[in-house]
């Protein structure tokens, strides 16, 4: 199966505008005069959440069932993306075990907060040095799960995107914040916050030279989408919905969560 140049290009730009929100959050900390609506924030990770599970079970899954059983045959075709699924889950997961997050990684600050933190404490800058790599290594699936997408499905490419920004945001300022009262320099936190970001569009262009070494075919990007599921489900339930629960009441997070599900279910039915 060749690659399409415009898919390719337009695979890319997603991924890289994905990556690149961790910016978002480094402006929306380092810039704004009022405190962060914890409230709000809750509301759209728990939208972000509810969006990357329902189209991963929803569609994601579905679709690599259906080119699997096509090479497969069922019952096997089934097994096959049942196990890449958890492959994908066991892969993010490792990630986490190996590389572990720092302590509160999308502890998000309003201005009072920020306001009493001490600045120029070396151990800050150390905090948003390693908040910075350890988000770096954990976006790097990321960012092959949105190519992979972009390529196969340029819509659902998209709707991956969009939910991976969202998620990005607060680990955008998990990185500026403490860098910038650090140093006293928006440059350099601003810097640190974009290069956690930029393993994203990385991680896409080392799919793309894994794709290239391998034939393309059905069976391929449906053990890939299968994956991409489990990748994603792992990441709303061990990251985004906690982070929701944290900022804002329980029932916030789940309303958000629903909300997105059923944006997500109306984009998907529109498109049919």
């Amino acid at each position: 199966m060749p690659f399409d140049m415009k898919n390719l290009i337009f695979a890319f730009g997603l991924t890289l505008l994905a990556g690149l929100s961790t910016g978002i959050g480094s402006l929306a900390a380092l810039y704004t005069k009022k405190p962060t609506n914890r409230k709000f924030l809750s509301v759209v990770l728990g939208f972000s959440a509810g969006v990357m599970i329902y189209v991963s079970m929803i569609e994601i899954f579905a679709e690599a069932r259906v080119s699997l059983e096509a090479i497969y045959g069922s019952p096997q075709g089934y097994w096959a993306t049942t196990i890449a699924f958890f492959a994908g889950i066991a892969l993010i997961a490792l990630i986490d075990r190996f590389v572990p997050s720092p302590d509160n990684p999308h502890d998000i600050h309003n201005l009072k907060e920020i306001d009493e933190m001490e600045a120029n404490d070396p151990a800050l800058l150390r905090l948003g040095l390693i908040s910075a790599l350890a988000i770096a290594i954990h976006n790097f699936p990321e960012g092959i799960a949105t190519f992979a997408s972009a390529v196969k499905e340029p819509a659902l490419g998209i709707t991956i995107a969009v939910a991976i920004a969202i998620h990005n945001i607060p680990e955008g300022i998990a990185v500026s914040v403490p860098v910038y009262y650090a140093t006293g320099s928006r440059k350099k936190a601003l810097f640190y916050s974009f290069l956690s970001g930029f393993s994203e569009p990385l991680g896409a262009l080392i799919g793309y030279f894994l794709f290239r070494m391998f034939i393309i075919n059905e069976a391929m990007f449906g053990w890939i989408f299968a994956g991409v599921a489990g990748i994603m489900v792992y990441i709303s339930l061990d990251e985004l919905l906690p982070t929701a629960e944290k900022y804002g009441e329980h029932h916030s997070a789940i309303y958000g969560l629903i909300l997105g599900m059923m944006v997500m279910a109306a984009s998907l039915m529109l498109l049919a």
